[in-house]
């Protein structure tokens, strides 16, 4: 089992930056496929990013396509999400999720296939 905790949300102006962390604990982080995940209010949680185990392949959602970055850091046990030209439709909790594999290359897009989840940060992004 593995435990996560998600930082760095806060309030930024249209077109600014904000870099969220989710530190792992528990079993070992690069056992995982990882992805983040955003809700806004009244909507369904819809995904955003994910990378592989091996952190060679990532993958978007359209909506944030150029303007988001997955990366991770397995010796730090850190998965971060870099969001730059925020918008105000970017405000949302997000979501750090992990996803138990075999496999080293393939990430996953669909909030069911994820075995864990955090408790969220607030982003809100004004206009």
């Amino acid at each position: 089992q593995v435990q996560l905790a998600e930082s760095g949300g806060g309030l930024v102006q249209a077109g600014g930056s904000l870099r969220l962390s989710c530190v792992a604990s528990g079993r070992t982080f690069s056992y995982y496929a990882m992805g983040w995940f955003r809700q806004a209010p009244g909507k369904e949680r819809e995904f955003v990013a994910a990378i592989s185990k091996s952190n060679s392949r990532t993958n978007y959602a359209d909506s944030v396509k150029g303007r988001f970055t997955i990366s991770r850091d397995n010796l730090k046990i850190t998965l971060y999400l870099q969001m730059n030209t925020l918008k105000p439709d970017d405000t949302a909790v997000y979501y750090c999720a992990a996803k138990s594999t075999a496999s080293m290359y393939t990430y996953y897009a669909t909030a069911d296939s994820y075995d864990y989840w955090g408790q969220g940060t607030q982003v809100t992004v004004s206009s």
